[in-house]
């Protein structure tokens, strides 16, 4: 139930509160204008989900195994449309109202901010819910039967995730009958340069992964700390909602209780008590998202130690593995020294329909973190995507990174110049 709440809620805050955020801002529009165009913002998010589930259906199915393919140009999209979101926002900030009819270029305005806006949600909905679509597959695990404690309290865990999110942005909206939209904003714009951080590490991993770039210690230093401080970046989405907390305590603090009429008194409390209440929901909000990340991320992060290598035979640069060691259908792991000194592992696996494969202890997604076994799965060490084994061999994704072998019915064997040439897979932690 914890690991499929913070899974969730993880996966669903920054765009619930990305749509949140942007509703504030385009109100007094809405309000003013009356576009159509502000009915793309939700067709922006319709499309996202949609997009989404297809593609987590893709992917649970094994129809895709080479993430990449996908999340490349789709990364590349998500961080042109971050900045042009930036952008649009920045426009609502300096922006003024006007007061009189609308002129040609301010409807046209309006129409741009509101598909720039639908274009980032779709892209951001797309990027977050897959992986949280995903942990629906989780519900059953191997073995169990369909309706069980077990089954129930995972599913209560992944609904919880979800409308805690949701309470959490309205919560949050709740300050924006007594502040400006413009506070809201620039609370926006940090709020996209934090989802824009996100992609954009997320890019760079697969840049760097899949060769197609070099990075320097500076570089790598900044990647390194994306990729382990991505909890640190979701709780900021919730902190920087202090700004608003801020704006609307100064707004309750300076409304005076004072008035010609009785009504007006009545008004002028009612408006006091609102901000005030606002704020303090609002502050109990930033606490509870960051104290149950930080809680259920160390609770489900105890550390999982890799199951000790084996013995197998290398001479004459040739590893050799006996078929009947790995003949079981469960993960045999082995260690291997490359010529530059490097320490990597490799993993056996006896597949569905008597197939063994050998691939490296390593995805190009989480790099060298390394795969164990639980229940008969094959799951990431460090992103707890349980592997569908039929597809272990193929490469791409979060599946282990195939490597060159022969097997001759009775002896697995593997150049040791095949494992010297994937050493670098197994570098990346040590900052080469």
């Amino acid at each position: 139930m914890l690991e499929q709440f913070v899974n969730s809620l993880l996966g669903s805050l920054a765009p619930i509160l990305l749509t949140m955020v942007i509703g504030a801002v385009c109100k007094p529009m809405d309000a003013q204008y009356r576009r159509g165009s502000r009915f793309a913002r939700l067709g922006g998010i319709v499309v996202g989900i949609i997009a989404a589930i297809i593609f987590a259906t893709l992917r649970g199915t094994g129809t895709i195994t080479q993430r990449t393919i996908v999340n490349f140009p789709t990364l590349i999209a998500c961080v042109i449309a971050d900045a042009l979101a930036i952008i649009a926002l920045i426009v609502c900030v300096i922006r003024k109202a006007s007061t009189q009819n609308s002129s040609r270029s301010q409807i046209l305005q309006v129409d741009v901010i509101n598909i720039v806006f639908a274009f980032a949600l779709a892209l951001t909905y797309f990027r977050a819910f897959p992986d949280v679509i995903l942990r629906v597959t989780n519900f059953v695990e191997t073995g169990e039967s369909f309706f069980t404690s077990d089954m129930l309290l995972r599913a209560l865990g992944f609904v919880l995730g979800i409308t805690a999110s949701i309470v959490v942005a309205a919560i949050f909206s709740s300050m924006k009958s007594s502040i400006s939209s413009r506070i809201f904003a620039v609370t926006g714009i940090i709020l996209v340069v934090l989802i824009a951080a996100q992609h954009s590490i997320d890019l760079l991993q697969i840049l760097f992964s899949t060769r197609a770039i070099r990075l320097n210690r500076t570089l790598f230093t900044v990647l390194a700390w994306g990729l382990n401080n991505g909890l640190s970046i979701v709780i900021s989405q919730a902190v920087i909602f202090v700004i608003p907390i801020i704006a609307t305590i100064v707004v309750g603090w300076n409304t005076r209780i004072e008035g010609e009429t009785i009504a007006v008194v009545r008004s002028q409390r009612k408006i006091k008590r609102h901000a005030f209440a606002a704020v303090a929901f609002s502050l109990l909000a930033v606490f509870a998202v960051g104290a149950s990340l930080t809680y259920g991320d160390a609770a489900m992060h105890v550390e999982i130690k890799l199951s000790d290598p084996e013995k197998y035979s290398l001479k004459d640069s040739v590893a050799q593995i006996k078929v009947s060691q790995v003949d079981d259908g469960h993960l045999h792991r082995f260690e291997y020294t490359a010529t530059d000194g490097t320490v990597m592992r490799f993993l056996a696996i006896k597949k569905g329909g008597g197939t063994v494969v050998v691939v490296l202890d390593a995805c190009e997604n989480c790099g060298d973190a390394g795969y164990y076994e639980k229940d008969g799965k094959v799951i990431c060490k460090k992103c707890d995507v349980a592997m569908n084994i039929a597809t272990i061999g193929f490469k791409g994704g979060c599946n282990p990174i195939p490597i060159e072998f022969d097997n001759d019915g009775t002896t697995i064997t593997v150049q040791t110049s095949v494992l010297d040439a994937n050493a670098h897979y197994f570098r990346r932690s040590a900052g080469v």
